[in-house]
């Protein structure tokens, strides 16, 4: 078992940097597989505190909307118990949230533990001295604890890419564009040109799908919001349709949200939207991750899309988070860095 006790802007930091050991151990342990779907949260908590104001503090934190969705879906289903019920398999769950009030603290802080009953599993204990104290801290941090909780299910996802992986795309990718890149099983590659790549996973109801593409790089104005959308409309062109004559494009509906980013001291632009079929009626949400590659001298994009238009099966929530994990697998060779263009942390 793993315990981390920190401040919340400490421990974020500490469990950003620890990648995913805790979820490394699978094979090694004598745990209980953790119970639960993914992104399913148990919170362990009194009925007063549930309905009352700190209730409904966690509630507008932990199942507030995903953005950039075609339906409001929240970021984690979320189950109530008491710490009576806490028990059994309840307490082999993947994701658990334990609040304790506790008059004789003198100050809100966070726990973290991973794998104490079953693995992979991440137990948060927030513990403060009053329903005030814990409800200001939720709502001060609620961008933290989503991001711990977020950082638990993505490490799961990675840990299962790789260790079943696709390895004829990954080899694909390589060939193609000089870069590593972990692809899970189920996809299969559906087009390969030199600078333009498609894979795409069929479910029965939905599908999962990311291309990838480059072109020279000649400035940082090639990393503007407007430059971007107009490389990300002519290369998803090559996308086609149902119909003759479809192809995917970019909904102009609503606009793509755009930002900026570092990850592992590397510059990524991100544009975040909705993709439409041109000449059909398709569309669903998209995410896209472009860098610039200093090694070929080139522009890299990742493009990930998903289409479920059946409301009734799985979250698109977890498709669309599904593909934004594949960024995590992709590895430039050790080069100096890249261009600036201005960024934030991720």
């Amino acid at each position: 078992m793993k315990t981390i006790f920190r401040s919340l802007a400490a421990l974020l930091l500490l469990v950003l940097l620890t990648g995913c050991d805790a979820f490394h151990t699978l094979t090694r342990s004598k745990l209980k597989t953790a119970q639960g779907c993914a992104y399913e949260l148990i919170v362990v908590c009194s009925q007063p505190e549930w309905t009352g104001e700190l209730g409904d503090t966690l509630r507008a934190v932990l199942t507030a909307p995903v953005p950039y969705l075609n339906q409001p879906e929240p970021y984690f289903d979320v189950l109530r118990v008491t710490e009576r019920g806490f028990s059994g398999m309840i307490a082999d769950h993947r994701n658990v949230l334990k609040v304790l009030v506790d008059p004789s603290l003198k100050e809100t802080s966070v726990a973290v533990q991973y794998d104490v009953t079953a693995e992979p599993q991440i137990i948060m204990t927030l513990q403060g001295p009053s329903d005030t104290a814990l409800t200001a801290y939720v709502s001060d941090h609620r961008n933290e604890l989503l991001q711990v909780l977020e950082k638990a299910e993505r490490d799961r996802s990675l840990s299962f890419n790789q260790s079943f992986h696709q390895e004829n795309v990954e080899k694909a990718i390589r060939k193609t564009f000089n870069v590593e890149m972990t692809v899970p099983k189920g996809y299969v590659l559906a087009d390969d040109k030199p600078d333009f790549l498609w894979a795409r996973f069929e479910y029965p109801t939905a599908s999962q799908g990311f291309f990838l593409y480059s072109y020279p790089y000649t400035g940082p104005q090639q990393l503007t919001a407007e430059a971007l959308l107009a490389a990300r409309n002519k290369f998803a062109a090559r996308i086609p349709g149902p119909r003759e004559g479809s192809y995917m494009t970019t909904s102009d509906v609503i606009s793509p949200d755009f930002r900026m980013f570092r990850l592992e001291g590397r510059l990524w632009c991100e544009l975040r939207g909705f993709w439409d079929v041109h000449g059909d009626f398709m569309g669903g949400p998209f995410v896209s991750y472009t860098t610039v590659d200093t090694v070929t001298g080139r522009v890299f994009t990742f493009d990930g899309y998903v289409y479920a238009p059946d409301l009734n099966k799985p979250r698109k929530r977890n498709y669309m988070r599904g593909v934004e994990h594949l960024l995590y697998g992709i590895q430039f060779p050790k080069v100096a860095e890249t261009p600036e263009a201005g960024s934030t942390q991720k």
